[in-house]
């Protein structure tokens, strides 16, 4: 059967994110040997994106993503992914366990009938995961994050949530069952490669395929507010399971994107956390402790006398005349933060590749400095009146990493203007702090 990817492997990434991988060259003997099909897409989803921008600014003459909300659906996708610096994958971590002390059966690894089966039974199971994680509200909670953009465009599918993969391994132990963990590691790959492209507006009908396949159209109809949207077309890559447990909608109306009580914010640390604080609050407003576990394992509408899932009747009006958040701030200022995101990337992707050869010290520096920037910019994005001091503080950080080597530039031909430009920033930032509190101080004077 196939043998182990080469790592990089950009055609591989291509055709496992469309589908076109045979049973042959993708069922291994081992879990070790199973490429990381996701990590050869990257430059796939890189690519993809900036063709959905110039598509769309020909198309349309705007672009199909702004600075403030692209940025935040990356980071928020970045900071999914950190919890992977200390431990594998919960789903492939509870899978193996349940594999090697309840197995039922053993299907075969190289067989292509093991194969399809575990096509189906990883998007059945799927489905399942996904429907509950908008019918439970602390399940909510988590996989709200991937709903929080009012845009609809290739970087939303980035926008994972930090705490969804603690509880979605669950979901996939049936399967557990009877399929051998190399083949499950696999397919729960693909499953998330497919949906990274169903996430655009540019691709309007896919004629018979809609039948079977979930498309951008089925999946443009679950990511809207309008009333006929919600909780509809829960779909990984099949459609079918909507439609057989009647919960798809088709696209009519003008679909308005994002939370139905939008959150206005670029802050990553809230758009992951806040609606876990919403719940606590919720169910302290309630005195009976039914009601306060109803709060957290019921519907996300769900009140004291309605039925499980509530209703959406107090909802806000949905007209189609909708404008996204989008908050008015100078081009230097977008340079600066695209520039230090980047900057900041670097630093996550080298943390990525060299984690087995840094101490659990390093990594854990390196991982609260990627939050620290990525909340830092968000503040910026956000225009609040303590980013100054927030990015000063940063600044500092980043001197202190530029300082003994744990930060390099985007290209080393580029050391000396990245130095330079560390340097001014904190420069700028200190006396932007400074200024600031002189105006206070003669205020309070």
């Amino acid at each position: 059967m196939a043998e182990a990817a080469v790592p990089g492997s950009v055609s591989r990434g291509v055709r496992a994110m469309f589908l076109m991988l045979t049973p042959n060259e993708s069922s291994f003997e081992k879990v070790e040997d199973v490429p990381q099909y996701v990590q050869q897409a990257t430059p796939v989803f890189v690519g993809l994106i900036i063709l959905e921008l110039l598509v769309s600014l020909l198309k349309t003459g705007a672009p199909a993503v702004t600075v403030s909300d692209g940025l935040t659906s990356i980071s928020s996708g970045m900071i999914s992914r950190l919890p992977m610096l200390l431990m594998r994958s919960c789903e492939l971590t509870a899978y193996m366990y349940v594999w090697d002390r309840y197995r039922l059966v053993e299907l075969p690894w190289d067989s292509a009938w093991t194969w399809w089966f575990t096509f189906l039974g990883v998007d059945f199971c799927y489905y399942w995961l996904h429907r509950l994680a908008h019918e439970v509200s602390f399940l909510w909670a988590a996989h709200q994050v991937h709903h929080s953009s009012e845009y609809y465009n290739l970087t939303t599918a980035l926008r994972q949530s930090v705490t969804q993969q603690f509880t979605s391994w669950i979901f996939y132990l049936p399967v557990a069952l009877a399929v051998p963990p190399s083949i499950f590691a696999v397919h729960i790959q693909l499953n998330l490669l497919y949906q990274f492209w169903i996430h655009t507006e540019l691709i309007r009908d896919l004629g018979p395929l809609e039948w079977v396949f979930n498309t951008p159209k089925h999946h443009r109809v679950h990511h809207g507010r309008n009333l006929y949207c919600i909780d509809k077309n829960y779909g990984g890559i099949l459609i079918i399971w909507d439609r057989l447990f009647g919960t798809f909608a088709l696209e009519t109306d003008k679909v308005v994107y994002g939370l139905v009580c939008p959150i206005r914010t670029f802050e990553i640390v809230y758009i992951q956390l806040h609606y876990y604080l919403y719940l606590w609050r919720r169910s302290n407003t309630y005195k009976t402790i039914s009601n306060k576990l109803s709060t957290f394992i019921k519907g996300p509408s769900w009140k004291p006398g309605e039925s499980r899932l509530g209703n959406h009747v107090g909802n806000p009006k949905v007209t189609g005349k909708e404008v996204p958040h989008d908050p008015s701030w100078s081009l230097p200022l977008q340079v600066y933060v695209v520039l230090h995101f980047l900057l900041v990337l670097r630093i996550y992707h080298d943390l990525f590749e060299n984690k087995m050869m840094l101490s659990q010290l390093t990594i854990l520096g390196m991982t609260i400095y990627v939050l620290l920037t990525l909340t830092s910019l968000g503040f910026i994005i956000d225009q609040r009146p303590t980013a100054g001091v927030l990015e000063m503080l940063r600044c500092v950080v980043m001197v202190t990493m530029q300082r003994y080597g744990f930060m390099k530039p985007l290209v080393p031909s580029l050391a000396v203007p990245t130095e330079a430009f560390v340097s001014l920033s904190l420069l700028y930032w200190a006396l932007q702090s400074f200024t600031q509190l002189l105006s206070i101080k003669k205020k309070v004077d």
